[in-house]
């Protein structure tokens, strides 16, 4: 089957790996970080671990709605670097998890960096790595080469982390205890999850937006949802604002915003954005195409211009989530190596931000039917009125969902709840295999139960008129 090197530990290289190797190719995988990357590492499994101990704080919100007196958040301490220690545990086992799965699957785990190097003939490619530790730097000749290299937090050259004051979101499990008052700059879903993180652990948290909505490119209803539970748990909210510049004063940081106010907190954290891991490649003298910013240009089954080198993951800019990154890595390594496969379809693919209450989505969104590109019609059904959230005492979800006007079929859908990344699954099943309406209404749901609202909202759409 030939030589496969993999450039990247990520979910997209470390999924193309055990992919080429289970088609019994020969695998190298070379990762700076350690087996996940940045993903496992400092990025998606970590925040996620922390979002879990922010819950575990918010159970014991109006817990006297409940009956139950436990003196409800003042009763409840933090512990930061206990916090942070557990978040840095997890990963790492998560991370030896990978490896030995790796390790186990044949494939050469190589600690250290990697470049494409000069042309070579034939229908090979040179790849030279450069090994953490103090061996010597040597090439591998590559039938296919996969870019999976991932991305770096955006900086602003007006607001430089220092690791102390001023972070990105992979430093914060650095610090020795919880801030006290938190600036987040970025009000997308990084800045989002990690602001309802902190708000929830008894942070004082200023959420700096640029736009006139928390998470603008999310679905309009959902965003405001969340919002307002923001705002009525204590968040100071600053819409229409950008920050130009962060500096670190005596006892924490000054933020000014370009029209001249300062907010002054204890901590900054920079919200704004990544840039691809692709400059110290070689990717531009070897002929690869790359776009603006940086990212490696991909078609559907992730192969670059140069026949024989793929790109899958962050790097490429296509959609930067763990899930999608890991499916076009799988998608390369089967393209390359002669499986039968179907190009990436992202139309399907849910994603889900991780705040108290939960948004995910999947599908055509609001933006789509609004804009005309897509028509369709849709219903948005409160929570309020699910028995099992009022047994639980939420009001601030609901489900919201899209159907063909002609079939009924279920164009996509979106739900704000405590899982609702659990509960978004029936939604994109039914998306991914062309159901209808009808079908999802007639299925049988549990009861009580949150997602006997999915089915609800499909009841009130089965009427077939156009």
């Amino acid at each position: 089957m030939g030589q496969v090197v993999i450039i990247g530990g990520g979910p997209a290289g470390y999924e193309a790996a055990l992919v080429a190797a289970q088609l019994n190719a020969e695998v190298t995988v070379v990762e700076a970080e350690g087996a996940g990357g940045a993903c496992v590492l400092s990025d998606c499994v970590p925040s996620k671990t922390f979002i879990a101990s922010s819950d575990v704080v918010t159970g014991y919100r109006d817990t006297d709605e409940f009956g139950v007196h436990a003196d409800g958040l003042a009763a409840v301490s933090v512990d930061g670097a206990a916090v942070n220690a557990r978040v840095k545990r997890l990963a790492r086992a998560q991370s030896a998890d990978i490896n030995a799965k790796l390790v186990k699957a044949g494939v050469t785990f190589v600690s250290g960096t990697a470049r494409l190097g000069a042309d070579t003939l034939g229908h090979t490619h040179r790849i030279e790595v450069n090994p953490s530790d103090s061996n010597p730097a040597y090439s591998i000749d590559a039938s296919t080469v996969l870019i999976a290299t991932g991305a770096t937090p955006r900086v602003l050259p007006t607001a430089v982390p220092d690791g102390e004051r001023i972070l990105t979101w992979r430093q914060v499990y650095d610090l020795p205890r919880l801030p006290e008052h938190l600036i987040v700059i970025g009000s997308g879903v990084t800045g989002a999850e990690f602001a309802s993180a902190y708000l929830a652990m008894g942070v004082a948290v200023t959420l700096v937006s640029s736009r006139d909505r928390v998470m603008p490119h999310e679905d309009p209803d959902a965003a405001m949802a969340i919002e307002r539970v923001f705002r009525f748990r204590g968040m100071n909210i600053l819409n229409n604002s950008r920050a130009a510049s962060v500096v670190r004063t005596g006892p924490g940081v000054a933020v000014t915003l370009e029209d001249g106010r300062v907010v002054e907190g204890s901590h900054a954290l920079i919200a704004v954005g990544s840039v691809p891991n692709t400059a110290e490649l070689g990717l531009t003298e070897y002929g690869v195409d790359v776009a603006p910013g940086g990212y490696a240009r991909v078609d559907g089954v992730s192969r670059t211009n140069v026949p024989g080198i793929y790109a899958a993951g962050d790097c490429t800019g296509l959609l930067a989530l763990a899930s999608v990154a890991a499916m076009q890595g799988r998608i390369a390594m089967w393209h390359a190596l002669g499986e039968a496969v179907a190009p990436l379809r992202l139309k399907s693919v849910a994603a889900n931000v991780f705040t108290d209450p939960e948004l995910a989505a999947v599908g055509v969104s609001q933006s789509d039917v609004d804009s005309g590109r897509v028509v369709a019609r849709s219903v948005m059904l409160s929570l309020d009125g699910n028995p099992r959230a009022k047994m639980a005492d939420i009001h601030d979800g609901f489900v919201k969902l899209f159907c063909s006007p002609a079939s009924g079929r279920v164009l996509g859908g979106v739900v704000v709840a405590p899982r609702a990344s659990e509960l978004i699954l029936p939604v994109s099943m039914a998306v991914d295999n062309h159901l209808t309406v009808d079908q999802l209404a007639h299925t049988v749901t549990i009861y009580p139960s949150l997602s006997g609202s999915i089915a609800e909202a499909a009841r009130q759409l089965m009427h077939h008129e156009p």
